[in-house]
C-alpha cells in the first residue's frame, strides 16, 4: 500500500472515557424515558438495564471467537505466507480481482467480526483498501455457514435466498468499484492503522515473534471496538420499543426501512440472523427480510465499531448509505417479483 501523502505524526492513545461517556449517556437516557415516559415500556427501569447488559454480553460472547479466529488468519496472511503469495493467486485486472476477492469468502468460514482483522492483514499485505472493501462486504453473506442457514430457514422460498447472495456480491462489488476511483486510496484509512502497516512492514524477528506480536496488536486494535459496539448493540435495543418498529410492518415500503433499522441495531451474527428474520415472515414482506439480511451483516452497529478501526468515519458513512440504498432498491424489485 502507499504511503505517499501522509504524515507520520504519532497517533494519539484511544481515550478510556469513551466508552464511560457511552455507558453514562445510556444511563441517562434509561432514566430520562422513565421520568417523562413511563407508558413507553411495559418493563421497569431495572429490568431494561438488566435487558441491556444480557444483550449486549451475547452479542460480545457470540462475537469473539469469530474475532480471535479471524485475527489468527490474519496472521497467517502476514507472516506466514510468502510475500507475494496474495498477489500471484489473484487476477490482474482490477474488476477481476474484485470479483475473485468478493468470492473469497467462501473459503473463510467466519462471520463478519473475523473478517475485520483479516482484511487488515489483507491490506498489510499489499491490497489496496477498495480491494479490502470487496472482500469485507461480501464475505459475512457469500459464507458456506451462511448459505446453509438462510437456506435452512427460508428453502427456497419468495426468492430470499438467492437475492441474499447475488444482492450482497453486487453491493460488494458496487462499493470496491466505487472506492477503487479514490484518487488517494490510503485517506480512506485511519492514521493508527496506516502507522500500524508501516510498523508491521518492518518489524524483525523470528516467525513466532512477530504472530505473537501482531497477535496483541490486533486485539488492542479490535477488542475496544467489539466491546462498545457490542454496548451500543445492547442499549438501543432497550431504548428504541420494539412495537413501534413492528406496528408498521404491513406497509411495504416502510417495512423494508424498519428491518433495516432493525438489522443495524440488533447486531445479530450472519450465520444465525436468517432464524431472527424467520420470526418475522408473518408479518413483513420478503423484500423487508431481504433488506434485513443484507443490512445486518455489513453495516450493523457492532460492525461499523469494528470498521471504525481501520476505515475514515466519512469512508463508513459513504458505505453504510451505499449499503442502504442499495438494500432497499433491492427490497423494493423483491416485493415487486414475488
Amino acid at each position: 500500500m502507499s504511503r505517499a501523502g501522509h504524515s507520520h505524526r504519532p497517533s494519539s492513545p484511544r481515550s478510556p472515557w469513551i466508552g464511560v461517556a457511552l455507558g453514562a449517556v445510556v444511563i441517562a437516557a434509561l432514566f430520562l424515558i422513565d421520568r417523562f415516559l413511563p407508558t413507553l415500556f411495559p418493563a421497569s427501569l431495572p429490568t431494561r438495564a438488566q435487558d441491556g447488559l444480557t444483550l449486549a454480553l451475547s452479542v460480545l460472547i457470540e462475537a469473539l471467537p469469530f474475532v480471535i479466529l479471524g485475527v489468527i488468519l490474519s496472521i497467517v496472511v502476514q507472516v506466514w505466507l510468502p510475500p507475494d503469495a496474495i498477489q500471484r493467486w489473484l487476477p490482474k485486472r482490477a474488476w477481476a480481482r474484485r470479483a475473485v476477492l468478493s468470492l473469497l469468502g467462501m473459503l473463510i468460514p467466519v462471520c463478519e467480526c473475523g473478517n475485520v482483522p483479516f482484511a487488515r492483514g489483507l491490506m498489510m499485505r499489499g491490497l489496496a483498501p477498495a480491494e479490502a472493501l470487496t472482500f469485507l462486504i461480501a464475505a459475512p453473506i457469500v459464507n458456506p455457514i451462511v448459505i446453509l442457514t438462510t437456506h435452512a430457514a427460508f428453502g427456497w422460498d419468495g426468492g430470499i435466498l438467492v437475492a441474499r447472495l447475488v444482492g450482497g456480491y453486487l453491493i460488494a462489488n458496487l462499493i470496491g468499484w466505487i472506492y477503487s476511483r479514490h484518487p488517494a486510496p490510503d485517506a480512506l484509512l485511519t492514521q493508527r492503522f496506516v502507522e500500524t502497516c508501516d510498523r508491521v512492514t518492518h518489524e524483525h524477528g523470528t516467525p513466532v515473534k512477530r504472530s505473537l506480536t501482531q497477535f496483541l496488536v490486533e486485539l488492542r486494535a479490535v477488542m475496544p471496538a467489539l466491546v462498545i459496539g457490542s454496548a451500543l448493540a445492547g442499549a438501543v435495543q432497550v431504548l428504541i420499543p420494539r412495537d413501534m418498529l413492528l406496528a408498521i410492518g404491513s406497509n411495504p415500503v416502510l417495512s423494508i426501512v424498519t428491518m433495516m433499522v432493525l438489522a443495524m441495531t440488533v447486531a445479530i451474527c450472519s450465520n444465525v440472523d436468517a432464524f431472527f428474520a424467520l420470526s418475522f415472515a408473518s408479518t413483513f414482506s420478503s423484500g423487508a427480510l431481504v433488506a434485513f439480511l443484507l443490512v445486518g451483516p455489513l453495516v450493523d452497529i457492532k460492525m461499523l465499531a469494528l470498521l471504525r478501526t481501520t476505515f475514515t468515519a466519512r469512508t463508513l458513512a459513504g458505505i453504510v448509505g451505499i449499503v442502504l440504498t442499495a438494500a432497499f432498491v433491492i427490497g423494493i424489485g423483491v416485493n415487486v417479483l414475488v
